[in-house]
């Protein structure tokens, strides 16, 4: 019962201020977690070694590999129709993309929407569901990627 008095009169004492302050009078606080968290995720990005005991060390980290967007007319997309591998289903592949993963998928769903078809990203290439070559070069080189073919 007293246990339960000393809570009750640290949460009344506590009413006024953020979570946060709340947590660390309990004894645990926010800022630790964050960093802890963060150092985890540092570990991950290390590449080559393990563990070192020199204190000035330092480690390298993987480089992200996000290589920039080429402009629109440098892009030299090629269209393929394919149907091995696949079930039977025929799908256009577009490839060729040189860029990051955000504009790829952007044109990826542009595409999907002005066909009307499903389809995907993967590996760096566009897949796009039936055969739309004809259809797909047309709207390229409406949107300015002048070398498709």
């Amino acid at each position: 019962m007293a246990h339960h008095v000393v809570l009750t009169e640290v949460v009344v004492d506590m009413a006024g201020t953020d979570w946060k302050s709340a947590l660390a009078a309990l004894g645990g606080s926010s800022e630790e977690n964050e960093s802890k968290e963060k150092k985890e995720v540092d570990r991950k990005k290390r590449v080559g070694v393990v563990y070192s005991t020199n204190p000035n060390y330092g480690y390298s980290k993987d480089a992200e590999d996000e290589s920039a967007t080429l402009p629109k007319n440098q892009q030299k997309l090629r269209l393929n129709m394919e149907r091995a591998g696949r079930g039977g289903k025929t799908v256009t592949l577009i490839k060729g993309f040189v860029g990051s993963d955000d504009d790829i998928n952007a044109l990826s769903k542009l595409l999907k929407q002005k066909c009307g078809v499903g389809g995907s990203v993967k590996d760096g290439e566009i897949i796009i569901q039936g055969d739309h070559r004809q259809r797909l070069v047309k709207i390229l080189k409406d949107e300015g990627y002048t070398q498709t073919k």
